[in-house]
């Protein structure tokens, strides 16, 4: 009877552990030390306001990977201000146990080490990289009311009849801001950059005239283009965004020279535990793999990736000098 009793248990005990472990959920590791991954909600800093294309991308990949984790929820952080130093700094003070993620972009993680003398955090050093998850070419856009041109030949020689030609960025440092540098070159002008403090500051510009173009991600410019505000002159990929098919690249158009795109990524606090980077990059590829994910990424303006950690490691550092040419060739320094 005792030895029928023990076994009774020990199938209990072995049945209780199989129904936990088949949620994902379980608390405990093999060795039985340290809860299991993850255990609790998880925060996803964000570096940029709620509607802009970076909150987007979040929110969704909040939802997804929420669903994977049983539901403990994914918590979108959004800590926006200084161009999203603000929370870069804080995602590279956060406690390095995987609960505290940031989703980074090019400016925070290839050009502002290029622009800031004293960037209070190093993204080589401070953050491990997790996986890329989607790019984003940008467009040259015109208002119609205020330009004429439909390409950009025809924008070219519209903007050498002129004296000045001003070109809008959503802040001093951003991708906007060294890829209207790098247009200049490119078709052989000196348009004046005018900073402005967020997306719809900088679009108003436009609108009103102050301005005559402004590179906006495709995740941006799609709903303008297709509602008939703006016009849609070129996009800088090296292929045409899906999001608007039909537009020509500025490549295809003559000037080969002009490529260069937005990207997003998950990175986490240097010294994370390899295991649990390991666990994120799998089901942040995982949930990038959805149907459903991809399409509403892609007709939001979006190109899909999902890389492996190192790739975007590759990524971080190419673009590091890639944008530091161009920001070395402007003389351009934060404060």
């Amino acid at each position: 009877m005792k030895n029928q009793a023990s076994k009774s248990r020990r199938t209990a005990v072995a049945c209780a552990l199989a129904a936990v472990l088949a949620t994902g959920l379980a608390p405990w590791t093999v060795a039985g030390a340290q809860p299991a991954f993850p255990s609790k909600p998880v925060r996803l800093l964000v570096g940029f306001p709620a509607g802009t294309g970076p909150d987007i991308v979040a929110r969704l990949l909040a939802q997804k990977l929420s669903e994977q984790w049983g539901n403990l929820g994914v918590v979108v952080d959004n800590k926006p201000g200084a161009g999203g130093l603000i929370a870069a700094s804080e995602a590279a003070r956060a406690v390095p146990d995987g609960y505290t993620l940031m989703l980074g972009e090019t400016g925070q993680l290839s050009i502002a080490p290029n622009t800031y003398q004293r960037l209070p955090y190093d993204p080589q050093k401070d953050f491990v990289p997790v996986s890329q998850v989607v790019t984003s070419d940008f467009v040259l856009l015109v208002n119609p009311q205020k330009v004429p041109a439909r390409n950009v030949p025809d924008f070219v020689a519209w903007a050498r009849q002129r004296k000045e030609l001003f070109i809008a960025t959503f802040g001093a440092g951003t991708p906007g801001h060294f890829g209207a540098f790098m247009f200049g070159n490119a078709v052989q002008l000196k348009p004046e950059p005018v900073h402005y403090k967020n997306t719809n500051d900088a679009l108003g510009g436009l609108f009103s005239g102050d301005v005559q173009a402004v590179f906006a991600t495709a995740a941006l410019a799609a709903p303008q283009v297709k509602a008939g505000k703006l016009t849609a002159l070129g996009s800088t990929g090296a292929t045409r965004t899906q999001s608007m098919p039909e537009l020509p690249t500025i490549r295809e158009q003559g000037y080969p020279s002009l490529e260069f795109n937005s990207w997003f990524g998950v990175v986490a606090p240097a010294k994370t535990p390899p295991e649990i980077v390991a666990r994120l990059q799998a089901d942040i590829v995982r949930a990038l793999q959805q149907p459903d994910s991809r399409s509403r990424l892609e007709e939001a303006g979006f190109r899909v990736t999902g890389t492996t950690g190192d790739e975007l490691a590759r990524i971080m550092r190419a673009d590091t000098v890639t944008w530091g040419k161009a920001v070395a060739a402007t003389g351009f320094k934060a404060d």
